[in-house]
């Protein structure tokens, strides 16, 4: 088992920015795919931002210019840095980590919570 655990979430203002970190502890592997989704009650959860074992990026299109994705030198520990916040950007944010040498393995965190107020 690999456990997540999320930090950075909060309240912030239209334009503001949050720094959200996940860190992976247990049963980890140094190569793997770490990302954010996002989901508002309703809807399903969305891809913002991954990040492949090999480093290479990928993100919705809504958060492109504002959003960025980074990991530790570990591959374990992973940070989205969101700027120019906006209040359609208000959400759960989820981690999620991929394993997918040998058996498949896919964990979620329990999601942490991010209100842009207009």
């Amino acid at each position: 088992q690999v456990q997540l655990v999320e930090s950075g979430g909060g309240l912030v203002q239209t334009g503001g920015s949050l720094r959200l970190s996940c860190a992976a502890s247990g049963d980890t592997f140094s190569i793997n795919n770490m990302g954010w989704f996002r989901q508002t009650p309703g809807q399903q959860r969305d891809m913002v931002a991954r990040i492949l074992g090999g480093g290479s990026t990928t993100y919705a299109d809504s958060v492109k210019g504002r959003f960025t994705i980074s990991r530790d030198k570990d591959a374990n520990t992973v940070h989205l840095q969101m700027n120019s916040l906006k209040p359609e950007d208000t959400a759960v944010y989820y981690c999620n980590y991929v394993i997918t040498i040998g058996r498949y393995r896919e964990y979620w965190g329990q999601g942490t919570q991010v209100t842009v107020s207009s």
